[in-house]
């Protein structure tokens, strides 16, 4: 990138990075939104899981340690903790895109500045 941009340019892909952050807080919104579906989902159902799991094991004279419970209950709840995984996963892909998008606006911005400077001193 050795050519200077106009400042058409400049606010061009301005304008296109702000097209491109409403898009990613969009999909932030609905990462989010599954996330917070998922997590109180996970959390009760591996809740319930770990009574369940002890009363069996209580019933049957078994005895568990916590982390037996917690592996037992785990695995027992393997697709809501492999949903809640996902969305956490989503919403850190998510936040990551929206921050490298402000980061690019900003450098934009510095872009921009520098070329009206180099405009005005010429």
């Amino acid at each position: 990138m050795n050519r200077v941009m106009t400042p058409a340019e400049v606010e061009m892909k301005l304008i296109s990075l702000s097209k491109e952050l409403e898009e990613a807080h969009t999909k932030l919104e609905t990462a989010e939104t599954e996330y917070g579906k998922t997590k109180p989902e996970w959390d009760l159902e591996v809740a319930k899981t770990r009574f369940s799991v002890r009363a069996r094991a209580n019933e049957s004279g078994r005895k568990m340690t916590v982390q037996e419970i917690e592996d037992e209950a785990l695995i027992l709840c393997e697709l809501q903790y492999v949903a809640f995984c996902a969305a956490d996963a989503m919403v850190r892909v998510a936040r990551a895109n929206v921050n490298r998008i402000k980061v690019q606006i900003d450098i934009a911005r510095s872009v921009g500045t520098a070329v009206r400077a180099a405009m005005e001193m010429a």
